[in-house]
């Protein structure tokens, strides 16, 4: 098993933080992805939060379709929009922390991703 952990580097890091975190609000994940391409740390998150974002858009098509189905299918929506929530504010603090943070599930999408 080979070792994925990127190389830290701390400046990098430092002058990043913002850009990484601002990958994993919504639309938002493409400013990192264009601005920052030299930086390892935006572009990790960036990637990850484009990753959460075609998953935001996946549970708001799906919501629709969900919606009708009373009870189970309100709990099904109101649960996918907790969990990708829950990931993005969690993936806003690592950034902000700067951390390599990987998301459970999503982050092995993110690695595969050549952007």
């Amino acid at each position: 098993m080979t070792d994925t952990t990127p190389v830290i580097d701390k400046k990098d890091v430092e002058d990043n933080k913002v850009l990484a975190a601002l990958s994993y609000v919504f639309l938002l994940c493409f400013i990192p992805l264009l601005l920052a391409k030299d930086s390892k740390f935006a572009q990790y998150h960036a990637k990850q939060g484009l990753v959460l974002f075609i998953v935001e858009a996946i549970v708001m098509i799906a919501s629709n379709i969900f919606i009708f189905i009373p009870v189970f299918g309100w709990l099904v929506i109101m649960v996918a929009y907790l969990l990708v929530a829950i990931l993005a504010i969690i993936g806003i603090l690592k950034a902000l922390e700067g951390t390599y943070w990987e998301m459970p599930v999503l982050g092995e999408y993110a690695k595969k991703l050549k952007i």
